[in-house]
């Protein structure tokens, strides 16, 4: 067999003679030197497809590396081109194209670019049977061939999570478990419950090209884990963002709280009423829910009703430890109130004016020409308690206050330091509120008097016969008056 006819056997030229309509061809080009893998000596081929040398001439391309099913494009490029003919071949080592002539029956291999410097080959719908070497050829003299290696990633097929337990029980530990299968090449998993990433422990299995990765994980959890995702995330080249995740359901013993509604303030006092309310929350919601006393039996006029627990008058007897009990299928728990009940508000009643009242202030004025204010006696002494106080004379503003400070008893309360201490604070304020009332009440008193006085007073003269007191009788007076004495006094009279 001739060279040529070797070609021709080789591209699938007819044996009819119409080869020769590729002589134009092969007289343009340099034919390889390996066909089907064989190498015909220079001098066997014709004078037409005869390979020169190439001086200078470089040849360069680079691995791919794609992801199954994307599209991966060979290059095969020279440096320093001198027209010689540029051949890409597969990994065995047949033909992919010759210049820009695919002989290969292979719908996927497509021309991108074809020049004297470089052939530029895509293949689509890439699988793993495509992975592996694949020749780009430069027929000089003598030949030159590099090769390029084509790296097909397939991601996980995928991704589950599995938990030992649907429902756990506060306190528990559980065990998760995620999957990766079919993955080229091995996945790397991490984990994370919510924001906060975790360490598990991972296992690889090999099947063929591909890798099942496993990777375990255990977990405590705790109330606070309830409506938590857990995630599984994958770390592979072939994928981005590849995620699965589960919702942990925990189960947990009643939380409860006690809340005081009345009074608001917080102070709780002799007389008034208090409600306490109690609240509990649970996975599942707690069902059983009840008041009791600790140490002691429940007072007789403590109404509970439901979650509600109300005393209308409060006493010293009622000081205790209340507590609020909360039960679901996982436990039982609790919420204790103390309640110490404090003496009632100490208050003083404001002066009245009216005419009712059995307190007198006598006033005496001697001189209407004086300015002294008038006097004020007796502040009463408190008999046995702040509400009892009366008023009196009282002798002046300095003495009112020290009376009102001593008659006001030593109050004993019960209560914290700082409560005590804001109690006698508000006391003697209002001491201090009525004290002043009262002089301004007295000093108001006084200018009225004052300007009653200023009204009614009056000088009145009378000019009786001058000369008088010598007469004999009145006629002798009668007349001695009538001429008048210059020495005789003024008399004045005053009427009040």
């Amino acid at each position: 067999m001739s060279p040529l006819d070797v070609f021709t056997d080789l591209w699938g030229f007819p044996e009819d003679g119409k080869h020769l309509a590729a002589l134009p061809l092969l007289r343009s080009s340099r034919i390889p030197l390996l066909l089907r893998g064989h190498r015909y000596p220079r001098d066997a081929l014709p004078s037409e497809i005869r390979l020169s040398a190439g001086d200078g001439q470089n040849l360069v391309t680079e691995d791919v590396t794609v992801v199954e099913g994307d599209v991966a494009t060979i290059s095969c490029r020279v440096k320093n081109s001198d027209d010689s003919v540029i051949q890409l071949l597969n990994p065995n080592r047949q033909t992919i194209y010759f210049r820009d002539f695919r002989p290969l029956k292979d719908s996927r291999f497509q021309l991108v670019n074809f020049s004297n410097s470089e052939l530029r080959v895509s293949l689509t719908n890439v699988s793993i049977s495509d992975e592996g070497r694949y020749f780009c050829q430069l027929y000089t003299d003598p030949p030159q061939e590099i090769y390029t290696t084509i790296t097909v990633l397939v991601p996980p097929r995928n991704l589950v999570i599995d938990i030992q337990k649907e429902i756990a029980v506060e306190g528990e530990e559980i065990e998760l478990n995620c999957t990766a299968m079919a993955s080229r090449p091995a996945t790397t998993i991490r984990w994370f419950k919510g924001n906060k990433e975790l360490t598990g422990k991972s296992e690889v299995e090999q099947w063929s090209d591909m890798y099942t990765v496993t990777s375990q994980l255990v977990l405590k959890v705790g109330r606070e884990d309830d409506g938590v995702p857990v995630i599984c995330l994958v770390d592979h080249p072939a994928v981005k963002d590849l995620q699965t995740q589960r919702y942990l359901e925990v189960m947990y013993k009643p939380q409860v709280r006690v809340s005081q509604n009345y009074p608001a303030q917080g102070l709780t006092r002799e007389g008034e009423p208090l409600e306490l309310t109690c609240a509990a929350f649970g996975k599942p919601q707690p069902t059983d829910m009840r008041w009791l006393r600790v140490d002691d039996e429940m007072p007789q006029h403590v109404v509970v009703s439901g979650s509600n627990l109300l005393i209308s008058n409060l006493n010293k007897t009622d000081n205790g430890t209340y507590r609020c009990e909360a039960s679901n299928a996982v436990g039982k728990s609790h919420a204790d109130y103390m309640l110490f009940v404090y003496d009632p508000p100490t208050t003083i009643p404001p002066p009245t004016t009216t005419t009712t009242t059995t307190t007198t202030i006598p006033t005496t004025i001697t001189d209407t020409t004086a300015t002294t204010e008038p006097a004020v006696h007796g502040f009463t002494q408190l008999p046995n308690s702040a509400e009892e106080l009366d008023y009196g004379d009282l002798t002046g503003t300095p003495a009112l206050l020290n009376a009102s400070t001593e008659a006001l008893p030593t109050m004993q309360l019960n209560s914290r330091a700082g409560e005590e201490g804001a109690i006698r604070s508000v006391d003697h304020a209002v001491v201090g509120g009525v004290v002043a009332v009262v002089v301004f009440a007295m000093l108001c008193l006084l200018i009225i008097l004052g300007r009653y006085f200023a009204r009614h007073k009056g000088t009145y003269f009378t000019h009786e016969a001058k000369g008088a007191d010598d007469a004999a009788d009145a006629d002798t007076a009668i007349i001695n008056a009538e001429g008048g004495q210059n020495n005789s006094e003024e008399k004045k009279e005053y009427f009040i």
